[in-house]
């Protein structure tokens, strides 16, 4: 069959039934870096760059069995999970902690205007003595001599996306939950949080929903209930006028960032991070939305 259909297509282009059609590709409809031009700063070097052949082959099969056992795993859980048992409304589901453990630090990345040569901030995140993340650094707005950079100063932390065996990326699927929930030690600074819903096409790789975070200074632990209803909408750092709620199912990243033009110190303790299904909780979304014709909705 498939070959009759080659035969009668070759047959109606000889004939004149049908014409080639080339279009040239612009690469202005197309972004393939999902950094927008951003380098990557925290990519670590694959173990086998500077490995021989037979060292890389090695390396590869010692993968292999790592992620091999890993799929073990997750064929373990997937047979023991309930489907019965999702969540449980007005509970704290912890998605991050930091512990003793220095390996819960291996979830996250941090990041700030020096590591790409905009700015002069510096910023870190580490353990205490208590098993808690403590993400401090010092902020500067000061502008580097070069002519190009307008404006500096921002530190940032973000989780690593989340894979599964094999390298395979997937998203957070946090559709059941209704709020985040942090328990947190802050400095008084206000610091930005960040939830990115990466996408499929290259126009939402920059989507971020954002919301302010305002922290107490002081001694006593902060606990911070965000609805996800109240989170604002903006694309490549700029706020945008068309709102949506958030994609709660293609969750790729969650990131804290400070920026509010302070110059000094900062230091901000976190316990946890967390998701919460508050029933009582009705709102689907706290802003007006716009289409393009005009017309409120």
């Amino acid at each position: 069959m498939t070959t009759r259909i080659f035969r009668k297509v070759l047959t109606d282009f000889a004939i004149g039934r049908r014409k080639l059609h080339v279009t040239v590709n612009h690469l202005s409809f197309y972004q393939k870096d999902r950094r927008s031009g951003y380098k990557v700063v925290y990519d670590r070097p694959p173990p086998e760059q500077n490995l021989s052949i037979i060292g890389r082959l090695r390396e590869g099969c010692r993968q292999l069995k790592e992620e091999f056992g890993i799929w073990l795993e997750e064929m373990r859980e997937t047979l023991k999970m309930d489907p019965t048992f999702i969540y449980r409304t007005n509970e704290v589901d912890v998605v991050w902690r930091f512990n003793k453990d220095p390996k819960s630090l291996d979830q996250w990345v941090t990041s700030c205007d020096s590591d790409y040569e905009e700015g002069y901030s510096t910023a870190k995140l580490e353990l205490s003595s208590t098993g808690t993340g403590i993400f401090s650094g010092t902020l500067s707005t000061r502008l580097p001599k070069d002519g190009r950079i307008k404006s500096a100063g921002f530190c940032n932390i973000t989780t690593i996306p989340k894979q599964r065996s094999f390298k395979r990326d997937i998203c957070h699927d946090w559709t059941p939950y209704t709020h985040l929930i942090l328990r947190v030690r802050g400095d008084g600074r206000c610091y930005m949080l960040s939830i990115s819903t990466r996408g499929i096409f290259d126009l939402t790789w920059n989507d971020v929903y954002n919301y302010v975070l305002h922290t107490r200074g002081g001694p006593y632990w902060q606990y911070v209930k965000v609805p996800f209803s109240k989170f604002v909408f903006s694309s490549k750092g700029r706020l945008q006028d068309d709102q949506t709620a958030i994609m709660l199912h293609e969750v790729t990243n969650f990131g804290i960032t400070l920026s509010d033009d302070i110059n000094g110190h900062f230091k901000l303790e976190i316990d946890y991070i967390g998701l919460e299904n508050d029933e009582y909780h009705n709102e689907e979304f706290a802003y007006e939305s716009y289409n393009f014709s005009g017309v409120r909705f």
